[in-house]
């Protein structure tokens, strides 16, 4: 018989019409809409430390960074070889290396240790940026920036957090928290028979004699994100009712909390982050606010978290489009660029068009934030909810139509437009699903006025620019009068598309905004993306992305 020697050498092919590689781009000054947000609203200080960050997170090796903490799935470590409990979750070091980048940007922190004006936009934009390089970080560094709010209640162990917390480093390994360089604060409200019916709560809080407001916690907690945070704030009941705790991971005389990790949650996305099902065993605890006001005092997070939920959501909208823009702009089809094509042009366009809207929404709800008084924080608290509900809910179609420009290409695991869709539901559930904020925004109609005036000033500012939204304005007080639970969603819908639109007008060109306003606000465009009337103006909506 025959032998043959091995081929060394087949090459069937030239790889051709292929695009070049997306890395080694400035994530920030290659988006315009963001870019522009930035420099009008908070100016130069703030422009410079995107423009930083965008450079460092659009680089080969961070990007590669996002791909290695989301293939290597965090892993739970409940005792050690010689059986003592260990309760850690133990990542793979692009994880703690993406972690120490997040902080040493100042996404954390930057809100609170600015005075300037659009301290909060700071945040939002910098996790927006950064969660296009990788989004499940961001949950932990969110709830961190968050967790200050809620700790202005507390006392000196909450001053001493908030003395670790802003200006502080990422320090991975548990120690005591005066021992740290730094700290990241988590939070653990629902319980299984309750989800986001947190007065359902069944931990009990057992007042301690080991110091003025502290207590010992036994119960569990159904979804705890982040669960290597150096303290949580967390939910239990005392004899005066549902109230709110600090509860580090490692108690001040330097022994591990009552605090077990019982599984990891297996998460459709945010692979990156671990979450988890604990249980507290005599958790030591100290109170934040009063007794009895538990779900007032932790408000203050989740109404900031919620801010996080927009920005991560932006900054997974414009991942999506970037990558779709450059596989147009470099692939041929049928004897020309996908770009060139009038149909391929519309789909793009739309998706674009709807990007600039959702920037020019999160900035302004982002400003809101810096409100120090008590209406001023009422429309806050309307705007976000509106924000966090309409572009979670607008943004799994957003990352699949931006798949579908890549064909098969964006389909595949070494594309990362499998990770963005599955990170695309996350933040229409996590911190108040749809009904939850849908109802939190009739609440806030019914309880606070001044929130409601300030959003028809909101309106008001853009009256007569465009035919459109002012008769779609016109049929905001009809919706309003016959709001119920049942038409929550239908409420929720319209106000966030009329304060777009208003924004849209006062602050995108006149092109896009006649554009937005008629295809979102007058119904001329369809339902799917790509649906665009007769004389919009494609071209001027593209070329915002090239330049």
């Amino acid at each position: 018989m025959a032998s043959f020697a091995p081929a060394t050498h087949l090459e069937t092919h030239e790889v051709t019409n292929q695009p070049p590689g997306f890395a080694g781009r400035n994530l920030f000054l290659t988006d315009r809409a963001l870019r522009e947000a930035v420099a009008r609203e908070a100016g130069d200080w703030l422009f410079e430390s995107c423009a930083v960050l965008g450079a460092v997170v659009g680089s080969a090796e961070v990007l590669a960074l996002g791909e290695a903490a989301n293939r290597h799935a965090p892993e739970l470590a409940t005792f050690d070889r010689y059986g003592r409990r260990l309760d850690e979750v133990r990542f793979h070091p692009a994880y703690h290396q993406l972690m120490t980048l997040a902080m040493r940007h100042r996404i954390h922190d930057i809100a609170w240790s600015e005075a300037r004006p659009g301290r909060h936009l700071a945040h939002a934009a910098l996790l927006a940026l950064f969660t296009q390089a990788e989004a499940g970080t961001m949950c932990p560094v969110n709830m961190t920036y968050a967790s200050v709010a809620a700790l202005s209640h507390g006392g000196e162990a909450a001053e001493a957090l908030r003395a670790k917390l802003i200006g502080g480093q990422y320090d991975a390994p548990l120690r005591p928290i005066a021992d740290k360089a730094g700290v990241t604060v988590g939070m653990a409200m629902t319980e299984k028979q309750g989800g986001s019916d947190v007065r359902a709560n069944t931990t009990l809080a057992r007042a301690s004699n080991e110091g003025a407001g502290t207590y010992r916690l036994t119960g569990h907690k159904w979804f705890c994100s982040a669960p290597m945070s150096d303290a949580f704030l967390t939910l239990a009941q005392t004899r005066n009712g549902l109230s709110c705790f600090l509860l580090p991971r490692i108690t001040p005389d330097g022994a591990r909390n009552g605090f077990r990790l019982m599984r990891l949650k297996d998460k459709l996305g945010n692979r990156s982050n671990a979450s988890a099902e604990v249980e507290y065993h005599e958790a030591y605890a100290v109170l934040i606010g009063e007794e009895g006001r538990g779900v007032a005092t932790i408000i203050d997070m989740v109404h900031h978290t919620r801010l996080g939920t927009m920005a991560a959501t932006l900054g997974l909208m414009r991942m999506g489009l970037a990558r779709a823009l450059h596989h147009v702009d470099h692939r041929r089809a049928f004897g020309r660029l996908l770009s060139e094509q009038p149909a391929m042009q519309a789909v793009v366009a739309d998706l674009a068009l709807e990007y600039e809207a959702a920037v020019l929404l999160t900035t302004r709800v982002a400003m809101a934030f810096d409100a120090d008084d008590g209406e001023g924080r009422g429309f806050a608290r309307l705007a976000v909810a509106l924000g966090k509900f309409w572009l979670t809910k607008r943004n799994p179609n957003f990352i699949y139509e931006c798949m579908e420009c890549l064909g098969g290409a964006g389909y595949i695991e070494e594309s990362p437009l499998p990770r963005l869709f599955r990170e695309s539901p996350l933040n229409a559930i996590w911190e108040g699903s749809g009904n939850v904020i849908a109802l939190d925004i009739l609440r806030t109609l019914g309880r606070e006025p001044a929130a409601l005036a300030l959003y028809r000033a909101e309106l008001a500012m853009a009256k007569g620019g465009n035919p459109h939204l002012d008769a779609a304005v016109a049929g905001l007080e009809p919706l309003l009068a016959g709001a119920d639970e049942v038409g929550a969603r239908s409420v929720a819908e319209r106000l966030a598309l009329l304060l777009q639109g208003a924004l849209m007008v006062r602050h995108a060109p006149a092109r896009l905004a006649d554009a937005f306003c008629a295809t979102r606000l007058a119904g001329e465009g369809g339902r799917v993306f790509g649906t665009l009337p007769k004389g919009v103006d494609i071209a001027a909506i593209l070329a915002r992305q090239h330049g």
